[in-house]
């Protein structure tokens, strides 16, 4: 058991300036990127949850903050479509957590699951928003 404990604190130390490094890069990225939504959102539901999900997998953060933004880029005229695919790629992509995850979880395994979670990401907001509008 104690043999876990130091290993596991080993991994911390070792962990603890990538991530301190990565936050530092979101913190920087984020507030400017949100000024920018408005004027990135264009209304087409082509493009829009393309962009959502470029936004949402470059401004990782907790989940419960995307669903507040979420909830104020609706306010404002974003389209559900692009909230629906920024929300869900906020949560479920990271790209700026990807030297981390390469590093525990190897390099192919954190590529592979971040471009198959964008995928999935862009055709679950597709699907929901039409059976929301289905069901209206």
């Amino acid at each position: 058991m104690d043999k876990a404990l130091i290993k596991t604190w080993k991994n911390y130390q070792k962990a603890l300036p990538i991530l301190f490094g990565m936050f530092f890069l979101i913190s920087l990225l984020t507030p400017y990127i949100e000024t920018l939504y408005k004027s990135l959102f264009s209304g087409n539901y082509i493009i829009d949850p393309l962009v959502g999900s470029l936004l949402g997998s470059i401004s990782a953060g907790m989940p419960i903050t995307a669903y507040i933004l979420g909830g104020e880029l609706l306010d404002i005229g974003i389209s559900l479509l692009a909230v629906t695919a920024f929300v869900l790629t906020w949560t479920m992509v990271h790209l700026a957590f990807l030297p981390l995850e390469s590093k525990y979880l190897g390099k192919r395994f954190a590529i592979i699951r971040n471009i198959i979670n964008y995928f999935f990401a862009v055709i679950i907001s597709i699907l929901t928003v039409a059976i929301i509008n289905t069901l209206k």
